[in-house]
């Protein structure tokens, strides 16, 4: 082959590798992220059912106006109900803010030590999850314990579990992930187990205290710590791409609550209104953070507090994926909302 054939060949492959990858780029979220802005959030809102998405709710609080409510699409699908600002929604994993909010404020009334280790409150743990003798609260609340996902499990979406000791059986006697405090791994299962701590510790269940502590001096009214607490025709309605089954039956933990309930909260958390003193904030500072996201099946939150425009933002999505396109999505159209808002502002 000469070394002009060369060129030739190499540069047929290079347009072959140019247009094979071009085949696997994700067209709609290009799409999406390249489309103009549009100039209100309410069509934002109306962009997302576009992009692929069942329903949509977005909750704007911009300070020193009172708050701001969107919808587009449909609350429930079949029955062609309109999205609702008013529904609940499951919020996922949104709802570590408040247990580790509730940590924070058990720490502080001395009822909890963020050094004391797993075996020390869940002695019968020692010898079934590795390292429980090193593994301190803090590790648990900051996902720096090593502890396997619960669910990262083989298949468990498909068949997901309900009880705490279903949950906890999927990681017993498995090695662990990584050495305590060496290393960063977001797991479900750290949380669970700060939950069956509070739960020892309090001799109730955690959530009446997250109720007590938390919800009711904020006047949260609309927060549940599971749908067996609410009336399923105030819940919003939660699809995956490929299944046609409403997903909001499926009682796998979550938190529910309404954007406005959960946007007041992000609002206090922030401004610091949520806490006894500055000491009780500065735990809380100490070992976690101030916005969240969150991701089940059917159900995807984003809630976030943006200081440079004094503002909270909620959205929430009724439409998953397993290829993570709708996620994408939902972040796209999170973050175009949130250019809205700063751009009105100026």
């Amino acid at each position: 082959m000469t070394k002009n054939q060369a060129k030739r060949v190499i540069r047929i492959l290079l347009f072959l590798g140019t247009i094979i990858s071009l085949y696997y780029v994700p067209w709609p979220i290009v799409k999406a992220w390249i489309k103009p802005l549009p100039d209100t959030v309410q069509k934002q809102a109306q962009e997302a059912i576009d992009m692929g998405f069942v329903g949509i709710i977005v909750y704007v609080d911009e300070g020193g106006k009172e708050p701001a409510f969107y919808a587009a699409g449909y609350k429930n699908r079949e029955n062609k109900i309109p999205a609702d600002p008013n529904t609940l929604f499951k919020i996922a994993s949104v709802g570590k803010l408040y247990n580790a909010l509730a940590i924070a404020k058990l720490v502080y009334s001395g009822k909890l030590s963020l050094d004391k280790t797993l075996s020390d409150y869940l002695p019968e743990l020692k010898g079934r999850i590795e390292n429980a003798d090193r593994i301190t609260l803090r590790m648990l609340v900051q996902h720096r314990s090593g502890i396997p996902n619960f669910t990262d499990t083989h298949n468990y979406w498909a068949h997901p579990k309900e009880t705490e000791d279903e949950k906890l059986a999927l990681v017993l006697d498995k090695p662990a992930n990584f050495e305590p405090d060496e290393d960063y791994e977001y797991c479900n299962t750290n949380y669970l187990l700060l939950g069956i701590i509070m739960n020892r510790v309090l001799g109730y269940d955690h959530f009446q205290y997250i109720h007590k502590e938390i919800l009711m001096p904020l006047n949260l009214n609309h927060t549940y710590g599971s749908i067996r607490d609410v009336n399923m025709n105030d819940v919003m309605s939660g699809y995956y791409v490929g299944y046609n089954n409403d997903l909001k039956t499926d009682d796998i933990g979550s938190i529910l609550a309404t954007a406005e309930d959960l946007g007041k909260f992000i609002r206090a958390l922030n401004d610091g209104s949520v806490f006894k003193d500055k000491k009780e904030q500065e735990i809380y500072s100490s070992i976690y953070k101030y916005e969240h996201t969150g991701l089940i099946p059917g159900y995807q939150t984003i809630a976030k507090y943006h200081e440079d425009i004094d503002t909270v933002v909620i959205q929430f999505t009724n439409t998953t994926d397993f290829n993570g396109y709708e996620w994408n999505l939902s972040e796209i159209a999170y973050n175009r909302i949130v250019k809205i808002l700063q751009k009105n502002q100026k």
